[in-house]
C-alpha cells in the first residue's frame, strides 16, 4: 500500500511510533458513560495520543484490568469497565496507509468511521459495510463486528478485515490475520475488545460510482408484506432496511431499498454542520402517546411520498447522525435498546409475539428497524449477526418496567432458538449469552487475562 498523507497536525514519522511527552495517567471521571447513559458508575481513564504510550498504561499495576474504548456507541456496559480502568482510542486517529488502486485502508484503532469516509469516497471507495452513525472508531467496528443494511451481500464489518495489529496485556504485540494467528482473529472479531488492545485495522473497501443512492421508499401494511418485500430485494439491491410501527402489534412499517447510482460525483460529507441537541430532554417527553402519535405521522408520510429519490450516502445510511447527542431525548435516566435475531423458521412466530408484547406493555420505541440477515458466515466467535430476521428497538429507561419487557422478550427470543446483540445490551442474563453465542468458552480461552469489561463480568458468572 502507499503512504497518506499525514492528518494536518502529525508528522510523518509520529503516524508510526510518535514521541511520549508526558506519562499517561489514569484519573477518575464521573462522565464517563455508554450511548443510552443508564449506568452512571466512576470510570478511571487514560487517552494515549502515540502507540508507544500503551505499553506503560497496559502495564500499570494500580488497575490490573483494562478496556479499549472507541466513541462508546454501546448502549450498554459493553463499553464500561468499572472494575478496572479504560484506554481511550480516540487519541490514536491517524491513516497510516491507502492504496486507492486496490482499496485497502490501514488506520489506527481510533479512526473513525466518519474519517474513513472523508478520505476514501473522493477516490471512488466506501466502507464495505456500515452501521447507522459514522461516528464508529476502526477498533470499535471491529471489535463488535458492525453490521449494515447490506448484509446480505457483503456480511459484517470483520468479512472485510485483512489483518489487525493487537497489544496483549503481556507488553506482546501481534499480528493477526484469517491465516497468521487465526485463532486470535476469530476472536478479536466481535470479540468486544477483550482479547488485547486492537492498535491498526487494516481492510478491503468497496468500490462505488458516486456518492448517490437511488432509493426506493415502500410502506407496508404487515409483517408478510415485509417479508415479500425483503425476499424480492435481495438479488436487486444492495441495501435494504425497514422502520417498523411498534406502537401497534399489525406490523406495518416502511421498507427502503438503494443501490448506488452510476455517476453522480464523489463529494464526501461534512461534520461541521451537525447540530446538537444541548440538554436532556425531561423523562415524561416519549410516552405512549407522543410515540404513538409521532409513529403515525412517520408512517402517513412516507406513505405519500412512496416513490424512488435520490438521497446523498450520509442522508440514506446515517439520519440520526444530522443530530449530535440525540440519545438525550430520553431523559437523565437513559434508554435502554434490545436487539435480537431470529433465525429462519422461527421469525414469523416469534417477530408477531415480540410486537404483541411490546404493544401490550405501552413502551413502543418510535426507533424500531427490521431487517434481514443473509447467509455469509461472520468470521469471529462472539459475531451476533446469522441467517434470519433482527429488529432493534430503543425504549426509555423505566426502572423495573423496563428490564421485565425484556424479559418477557426474551423468553420469546430464547423459544426461537434466537440472539441478543452484546453491543446493545445493557442487562442480558448469563444463560441468555451463552445461548446467544454457542462459541463463547474458545473464546473465554483465547480471552486476554488483562482486559475486562462490566458486561463480561455479568455474563460470564
Amino acid at each position: 500500500m502507499t503512504e497518506t498523507e499525514p492528518l494536518p497536525r502529525r508528522s510523518a514519522h509520529e503516524v508510526e511510533t510518535g514521541p511520549s511527552a508526558t506519562r499517561q495517567r489514569f484519573v477518575e471521571r464521573g462522565d464517563i458513560v455508554a450511548w443510552g447513559r443508564v449506568d452512571r458508575r466512576p470510570q478511571h481513564w487514560a487517552r494515549p495520543q502515540f502507540r508507544d504510550e500503551l505499553g506503560d498504561l497496559i502495564r500499570d499495576p494500580a488497575w490490573p484490568e483494562k478496556l479499549a474504548i472507541g466513541l462508546r456507541r454501546s448502549y450498554g456496559d459493553s463499553c464500561l469497565n468499572s472494575g478496572g480502568a479504560l484506554v481511550d482510542m480516540t487519541g490514536l486517529d491517524r491513516l497510516i496507509a491507502f492504496d486507492p488502486l486496490s482499496g485497502r485502508l490501514r488506520g489506527e484503532a481510533g479512526v473513525s468511521l466518519s474519517e474513513a469516509i472523508r478520505h476514501i469516497v473522493p477516490h471512488g471507495w466506501f466502507l464495505p459495510t456500515t452501521p447507522g452513525t459514522r461516528f464508529v472508531t476502526l477498533g470499535g467496528a471491529v471489535a463488535n463486528d458492525v453490521h449494515g443494511k447490506n448484509h446480505h451481500m457483503a456480511g459484517t464489518f470483520g468479512s472485510s478485515v485483512t489483518a489487525l495489529g493487537l497489544l496483549r496485556g503481556d507488553g506482546s504485540r501481534v499480528m493477526a490475520t484469517p491465516t497468521t494467528e487465526p485463532d486470535l482473529f476469530r476472536a478479536t472479531i466481535g470479540g468486544l475488545g477483550l482479547t488485547g488492545v486492537i492498535e491498526w485495522v487494516e481492510f478491503a473497501l468497496a468500490p462505488i460510482p458516486s456518492g448517490l443512492l437511488d432509493v426506493e421508499i415502500a410502506p407496508f401494511e404487515t409483517l408478510e408484506a415485509f417479508w415479500s418485500l425483503a425476499a424480492e430485494s435481495v438479488g436487486s439491491h444492495a441495501h435494504t432496511v425497514a422502520w417498523i410501527d411498534c406502537a401497534t402489534s399489525g406490523g406495518r412499517g416502511v421498507f427502503t431499498r438503494a443501490n448506488w447510482v452510476p455517476a453522480g460525483g464523489l463529494a464526501p460529507h461534512n461534520d461541521r454542520s451537525l447540530r446538537a441537541i444541548p440538554f436532556e430532554f425531561p423523562g415524561f417527553a416519549l410516552n405512549r402517546l407522543s410515540v404513538g402519535a409521532f409513529n403515525e405521522f412517520y408512517y402517513r408520510l412516507h406513505k405519500m411520498k412512496a416513490a424512488r429519490q435520490r438521497q446523498d450516502y450520509q442522508t440514506y445510511f446515517y439520519p440520526l447522525d444530522s443530530i449530535r447527542s440525540w440519545n438525550r431525548l430520553y431523559g437523565v435516566r437513559g434508554m435502554r435498546q434490545y436487539q435480537c435475531v431470529i433465525p429462519w423458521g422461527e421469525e414469523r412466530v416469534a417477530l408477531s409475539a415480540l410486537l404483541a408484547e411490546i404493544a401490550r406493555a405501552g413502551q413502543a420505541s418510535f426507533l424500531a428497524v427490521l431487517k434481514t440477515f443473509g447467509d455469509k458466515s461472520s468470521p469471529g466467535l462472539l459475531s451476533f449477526p446469522r441467517p434470519g430476521t433482527t429488529l432493534a428497538l430503543d425504549f426509555p429507561n423505566r426502572g423495573e418496567r423496563t428490564l421485565s419487557l425484556m424479559g418477557r422478550l426474551d423468553a420469546i427470543v430464547r423459544e426461537a432458538k434466537g440472539a441478543l446483540y452484546p453491543a446493545k445490551d445493557g442487562r442480558m442474563p448469563g444463560d441468555m449469552f451463552r445461548l446467544s453465542f454457542p462459541q463463547w468458552e474458545t473464546f473465554a480461552r483465547l480471552k486476554d487475562p488483562a482486559m475486562n469489561s462490566d458486561f463480561w463480568r455479568r455474563v460470564s458468572q
